[in-house]
């Protein structure tokens, strides 16, 4: 790969990874317990950026599943561990996010990009598709769904939704390219019509997540504002081939205007009711997921500012943290961030939680403040210091920050997840020159369906 030398021609620094041999019970130490050195490199901003957008990106080109070039739900250091040839949707789209972001910072050329994106789209293409959804999990080698769980062995709508944030992205970044983008760039755009959106409201006005051909609506969850579905909306909005009506989005989604609140929280308005997050916030992912490419600058409907919304959402994260309520070791004004992710089981194992004030377990996740770039940079710029500066042997590893981690308990979990990984990149290149939303909300179909549900956006014209 083109980029080997980065480092060594862009920077005057050597950057060198040094990780630590991890356990699931503890693994800022040595196996004899002597705690790891911390780096005394000094970086400036910019180059601290380039590195982790960079490190970022290595999950989704030097770790992606071999045979269809998506990103692999996870993988773990500790155990050499892949998941086999488990892909994940939303992940993926991710991941396609990540890779405009690596052309563009010279990461990779845009030659091998268009070859390796030409195979994760023709994967997708013949990959099993549920009334134009996919599956949650994919398996890389046959394209089968992977059940996701109980009763889960069908379409994935917000999964999709992800996916086709990534899709019209790549859309309008090779439109106007060569032959070979542009061949990359129809794939793209047939892939994403192919959504049958109005086939998951059931004839309701509001969009459902699952369908199986096996267990029809078993699950029978609705999308329901406020969580991290918003582009599942948009994106059902603005499709060309099935649409859905305006009256889904605010009868669904916004429970008929119940989604707005008037409470505050550290003084800061909370705009929306989050679910399950009574008089606080949810996890942070909430305000990146659907905003990889969906821009809140300036976007506003009758129910919030969306800028004020995740601008909120982050102050109320950070605030949250700096107060510090459960008087956990390490959290402070550098050291910052909830969200979903690995987490520390009460008997020192590796679990799963959506962190987020209401069950906090005293674990930072490092996607919730880097990924909150836009919103909060001065605080996310402090975090990545922290990281790269201070605690790069005990929390960076091969592909950027590990998961999961605890001051408190003296842990990391040595493991990667898609879905962490993946909004580091773009949501910093957003911060950084706002690529990925300039490219997403330029696209025609996007704001037809916005407006059509009652959006306007003073940084885009409409």
């Amino acid at each position: 790969m083109k980029n080997i030398l980065f480092y060594s021609k862009l920077f005057t620094i050597v950057y060198l990874f040094s990780y630590a041999s991890c356990s699931n019970s503890s693994d800022a130490t040595t196996s004899e317990g002597t705690p790891l050195p911390t780096d005394t490199i000094s970086y400036t901003d910019e180059e601290l950026l380039n590195i982790v957008q960079n490190d970022a990106f290595k999950y989704f080109w030097n770790y992606a599943e071999v045979n269809s070039k998506l990103a692999r739900e996870r993988y773990h250091t500790d155990d050499n561990s892949f998941e086999s040839n488990k892909i994940t949707t939303g992940g993926s789209g991710f991941g396609l996010m990540t890779i405009l972001v690596g052309i563009d910072r010279n990461f990779v050329s845009r030659s091998e990009a268009v070859s390796r994106l030409t195979t994760a789209l023709d994967f997708l293409e013949n990959a099993d598709r549920f009334h134009g959804a996919w599956s949650h999990w994919i398996d890389g080698n046959t394209g089968n769904v992977i059940p996701f769980g109980a009763d889960d062995d069908g379409g994935d709508l917000v999964e999709t939704s992800f996916l086709c944030q990534g899709l019209i992205a790549v859309r309008e970044y090779f439109k106007n390219g060569t032959f070979e983008e542009q061949a990359l760039a129809q794939k793209a755009d047939d892939l994403w019509k192919g959504v049958e959106w109005d086939w998951y409201t059931r004839g309701e006005d509001v969009l459902y997540w699952h369908w199986s051909p096996n267990y029809d609506w078993i699950k029978n969850f609705k999308l329901e504002g406020y969580n991290e579905c918003l582009v599942t909306y948009v994106m059902a909005a603005a499709s060309p081939t099935h649409p859905i009506s305006a009256t889904a989005y605010h009868q669904g989604w916004a429970r008929n205007g119940a989604i707005v609140t008037s409470g505050t929280k550290y003084n800061i308005p909370l705009i929306f009711n989050h679910n399950g997050a009574t008089g606080t916030v949810g996890p942070m992912f909430w305000a990146h997921y659907s905003y990889l490419g969906l821009d809140p600058r300036g976007l506003t409907d009758q129910y919030a500012n969306y800028w004020n919304l995740n601008k909120n959402h982050t102050d109320i994260i950070y605030q949250y943290c700096i107060n510090n309520p459960q008087d956990w070791v390490g959290y402070n004004d550098k050291c910052w961030g909830l969200t979903a992710s690995y987490t520390r089981n009460s008997d020192g194992t590796t679990g799963y939680t959506a962190h987020q004030p209401n069950n906090d377990k005293g674990v930072i996740t490092p996607t919730a403040a880097l990924s909150s770039f836009p919103y909060k940079p001065d605080a996310a710029m402090r975090f990545l210091r922290y990281l790269y500066e201070e605690k790069k042997n005990n929390y960076v590893g091969v592909a950027g920050p590990y998961d999961a981690f605890s001051p408190q308990y003296n842990w990391v979990t040595p493991r990667y997840l898609a879905i962490d990984q993946g909004t580091i990149a773009p949501m910093i290149e957003n911060h950084r020159t706002g690529l990925l939303w300039n490219l997403f909300m330029q696209a025609p179909e996007i704001q037809a369906g916005l407006q059509s549900l009652g959006f306007s956006s003073t940084q885009h014209g409409f």
